[in-house]
């Protein structure tokens, strides 16, 4: 009978220790080291490097276990409004059970599969998780991102397909006086020689270009969506729409006039000299979500010289018959836009945004304007509505005159 071989000085044979590999090519637990749709399970028994805990540890059962070493707290809870909307808790935070040590614990769940935003609550402070390397880098002070993980990669993971690429453009404007950032995606196989439609997509009020592509993961979106051919190529320009700082007493008066000339001026201009694109209102669409939502109704609606496609994500007005008039009242409306989309989460249609969407909606409806509507998913006003109105109609519907 052969011998094991057995590695070095230890009396472990080589061939276990080569399964012992093999099974941990899949490696999770916010190793970083794959883009894996299940990096927060604990795959290898190790803490995030320079973490004192594993936080979170999502099981299978899509349950999650948060920890906390803080020997000194008095009370620590979980919060996060995207979170807590997953849980059905509404806005009432979940306290944790102090153990030995000092460390924390609290398991919640099961989740529904998909990324929740959180925060832990030390004595009435709000912190990120510290054991968390997936922390996003807000317009805001940061939060921790929550992960559940399925059976396999969801739709705003990156899969085995062809990728597009995202370029960060670093650019002087003129408009907010200093360098400013735009980064644009270009579909698989992007092709100079072919012309291609675009896509501006602005963030909400705490947001920032990267964001749509960290946590809205819509580059990963689009790829798949090719992939399964329910899309068509696209360029997608990711601006930064904070042009004044959001707390500004007169941001709302401010702010879309400044946008709008940053798009006139330098936004469109950039990609259009950098990228072959269809420089035509039919060719161009303009889209966000909450305050970029907002941005894409009051710059887009007026400027239909530049945009006949938009996505009114979790935005609308409650004067919507007054602030959009000239619009409500073109008689050549319907023949100037070629797509129309309005969308919200399920949750967040039954309070104050809902209020918000249903004015606009009920003004588009009175002066007869062709649009389509969508109420879905199973979130809030946070990241898991945004990405599913995108993966489920706009994106899909968009560009199908072309």
């Amino acid at each position: 009978m052969m011998k094991p071989t057995y590695f070095n000085d230890y009396s472990i044979p080589l061939i276990t220790l080569l399964l012992c590999l093999i099974a941990h090519i899949g490696i999770a637990q916010q190793a970083n080291v794959n883009l894996d749709y299940n990096p927060q399970k604990d795959t290898e028994g190790l803490n995030p490097f320079s973490a004192p805990l594993n936080s979170p540890e999502v099981h299978d059962d899509q349950t999650v276990t948060f920890r906390l070493k803080a020997p000194k707290a008095q009370e620590v809870k979980l919060a996060g409004g995207a979170l807590l909307t997953g849980l059905g808790r509404g806005n009432e935070q979940v306290p944790f059970t102090k153990g030995e040590e000092g460390i924390w614990t609290l398991t919640v769940g099961p989740l529904r599969p998909d990324m929740y935003a959180y925060h832990f609550n030390v004595d009435g402070m709000q912190i990120t998780d510290p054991s968390n390397t997936y922390a996003a880098f807000t317009a805001m002070p940061p939060y921790s991102q929550l992960i559940v993980h399925g059976e396999g990669p969801a739709y705003y993971d990156a899969k085995d397909v062809p990728h597009g690429n995202v370029t960060r453009h670093v650019y002087s404007s003129e408009v907010t006086k200093g360098e400013r950032e735009l980064y644009v995606y270009t579909p698989p196989g992007y092709d100079p020689k072919q012309s291609y439609p675009v896509l501006y997509l602005g963030g909400g009020s705490g947001e920032l270009p990267s964001n749509w592509v960290y946590d809205g993961r819509v580059n990963f979106i689009l790829d798949n969506l090719l992939a399964e051919g329910k899309a068509k190529p696209m360029l997608i320009a990711l601006p930064n729409n904070q042009v004044i700082h959001r707390n500004h007493p007169q941001h709302a008066e401010l702010t879309f006039d400044l946008f709008e000339e940053e798009l006139r001026r330098h936004v469109i201009p950039l990609v259009d000299e950098n990228y072959s694109t269809i420089k035509t209102p039919q060719g161009r669409a303009i889209s966000g979500l909450s305050m970029g939502g907002r941005h894409s109704m009051f710059i887009g609606f007026r400027s239909l010289d530049l945009f006949a496609n938009f996505g009114i994500l979790s935005a609308g007005d409650v004067d919507a018959e007054t602030t959009l008039a000239d619009f409500l009242n073109d008689p050549e409306v319907n023949q100037k836009v070629d797509y129309l989309f309005v969308g919200q989460g399920t949750e967040e249609a039954k309070g104050f945004f809902g209020g918000r969407v249903q004015a606009l909606i009920d003004a588009l409806e009175n002066h007869q304007i062709d649009h389509e509507y969508y109420v879905g998913g199973h979130g809030g006003h946070d990241w898991a509505t945004w990405r599913h109105l995108l993966h489920e109609r706009f994106l899909p519907n968009l560009w199908k005159d072309l």
